[in-house]
């Protein structure tokens, strides 16, 4: 049995993240699908999800969810929403959360974030936010 020696030996390379809705069919090599909305999707029986995980701690407390879509008040812009899901998430338990995430993808495994089937703007959504930071940008 021949095993590397050198530097080379103790380098993994990172896994990749990725940004989904959960209803999106899995992809070759996606990874763990994580779904990172703070309410579970409705209609679907336990042991059916298309996730393998749920960390309803990364979505947008259900103030934020509310504001984002008008609920009692006139909806918030999506810089404000932005402003306010990455100072909630800057703090426990869901700073945990994206601390474990960070160490998972550091370690080689690669992670599909997933959001509610009906986000069709990735670009306007918490999981763009989430991949972001958890890639390391601030």
């Amino acid at each position: 049995m021949s095993r590397e020696r050198g530097p080379t030996a103790a380098i993994s390379a990172p896994g990749r993240v990725t940004t989904r809705r959960w209803n999106d069919p899995r992809a070759p090599g996606e990874g763990t699908r994580v779904l990172v909305c703070r309410y579970r999707p409705r209609g679907i029986r336990r042991g059916e999800e298309g996730w393998d995980e749920w960390c309803k701690e990364l979505g947008p407390s259900p103030q934020l969810h509310a504001a984002a879509y008008g609920k009692g008040q006139a909806p918030i812009g999506w810089g404000e929403y932005r402003r306010r899901y990455l100072s909630e998430i800057a703090d426990p338990p869901a700073s945990f959360f994206v601390e474990a995430l960070r160490a998972r993808i550091a370690a080689g495994e690669d992670v599909a974030l997933l959001c509610s089937s009906a986000c069709e703007d990735e670009a306007a959504c918490h999981r763009s936010l989430l991949a972001a930071l958890v890639r390391g940008a601030r």
